[in-house]
């Protein structure tokens, strides 16, 4: 027991309810969120330099793997969060929405990078002025490229935004308007 405590694990705060000896109970909606939000599956869409700064943070230095993410996804239909990081070219527009839409409930989206949240340097006739165009996008990391930190940091705010999100998210009318403001049901 003394390992435990002299140890740097931190353990995850358990979500409100009434407890007991022998006993705990909460809403079935917190105990998935918590679940949720420790098991995230992303599926990363690296097209340029932002990619290799993503490499950087699944290294032992950052350690992606931390926030329950270490299992990288590269099949949409078995990934919840959609990073992407890097150029995204008018052409490969509706492969990116493909790939989204593939993807099951719920499911959120991570843009990383100048280029991926707004063109970047790149304001072309061929480059996408950012993903937000095709596709909504829950949490934007600044940068050029962003930093390890600054991807850590997006991924910890889908991370609330996923604890404390609704198992019905995607009955709710707000999201379903939001769909459909995208082209899709």
């Amino acid at each position: 027991m003394a390992e435990i405590e002299t140890s740097k694990v931190k353990i995850a705060q358990a979500p409100p309810g009434f407890e007991g000896p022998g006993f705990f109970a909460t809403s079935l909606d917190k105990a998935i969120g918590l679940a949720r939000k420790n098991s995230l599956w992303p599926l990363p869409f690296a097209t340029s330099c932002c990619g290799i700064e993503f490499m950087a943070t699944m290294a032992s230095t950052y350690d992606f793997g931390r926030f329950g993410a270490e299992r990288l996804s590269f099949s949409p239909r078995q990934a919840d969060m959609l990073m992407v990081m890097g150029t995204i070219a008018k052409k490969m527009a509706p492969v990116l929405r493909h790939v989204y839409e593939q993807m099951a409930e719920p499911r959120w989206v991570l843009s990383v990078g100048a280029c991926a949240s707004s063109g970047g340097i790149f304001d072309t006739y061929s480059v996408l002025q950012g993903i937000d165009k095709i596709i909504p996008v829950d949490v934007y990391v600044p940068g050029c490229p962003p930093r390890p930190e600054q991807i850590l940091e997006g991924v910890m705010n889908i991370q609330k935004l996923v604890h404390n999100e609704s198992l019905r998210r995607r009955n709710d009318p707000e999201y379903k308007m939001l769909l459909a403001s995208y082209g899709m049901e």
